[in-house]
């Protein structure tokens, strides 16, 4: 994790680090009718941070993932990203800054199947109006990173499902996010497939400082996260 290193007059032989936050959540409630899912969440993410949220079906994990993730309102609470304050943002305003700070990663890959690899990577630099040449020398340059250097021009149901969620991984990551939110992301892939994933995470982590939070129900992947919390009444533990 990376943060910032403040010196005083007593800290000169001591210096106390400091981690960069780029998540804070504070006292988020969430309810669906009579059916209150999260009762006060608070959770803060430093940067290169990988933390898993665990628990029971049904418990809000996936509820809470939307809601960092901007995808979802809390009913009651703050949240901070990259130092914006999310409430400040109209709907516009929030797409534009969650296609620029924000990188998803999801269960069913949710590829384009009509897209080769390459068009369904460079689409989130498109909508943040990039120049083509620019979104696919990096599109290609992740493909290449993550092993994929030869199925550039593949569509979806001509790769693995481990080649699929790998493109998706490379989709998160083509606009540079601050976080990537990753849903039960082994959940459709076989152990090998998800042993892979397990150490791209961890890679990616090392070699780009990236920050992740995954819901998973993948007890490997979740022990070689840093943190590991669990959702249980409504509340991370």
């Amino acid at each position: 994790m990376q943060g910032i290193c403040l010196l005083g007059r007593s800290s000169e032989l001591f210096p106390t680090f400091v981690p960069i936050m780029v998540l804070e959540a504070k006292d988020i409630h969430k309810s669906y009718g009579p059916l209150e899912i999260l009762k006060g969440v608070n959770l803060e993410i430093p940067k290169g941070e990988i933390l898993s949220i665990v628990g029971k079906s049904g418990a809000g994990k996936s509820t809470l993932l939307h809601i960092l993730g901007t995808l979802d309102w809390a009913d009651r609470g703050e949240m901070t990203i990259a130092g914006q304050r999310i409430k400040a943002l109209n709907a516009n305003q929030l797409a534009a800054f969650r296609n620029q700070h924000i990188g998803f990663v999801f269960q069913f890959h949710h590829l384009l199947p009509e897209f080769t690899a390459l068009e369904n990577v460079c689409i989130p630099g498109y909508i943040q109006r990039k120049s083509d040449a620019a979104v696919k020398r990096r599109a290609e340059e992740l493909l290449d990173y993550l092993g994929l250097h030869d199925r550039l021009t593949h569509k979806p149901m001509q790769l693995s499902g481990g080649e699929q969620q790998r493109v998706a991984v490379a989709r998160a990551l083509v606009n540079q996010p601050d976080i990537i939110f990753a849903d039960e992301p082994t959940g459709n892939l076989d152990s090998s497939a998800s042993k892979d994933l397990h150490q791209l995470i961890r890679q990616l982590r090392d070699d780009y400082g990236q920050t992740f939070v995954i819901v998973t129900h993948n007890k490997e992947l979740a022990e070689l996260s840093d943190r590991c919390l669990e959702m249980k009444d409504g509340l991370l533990v």
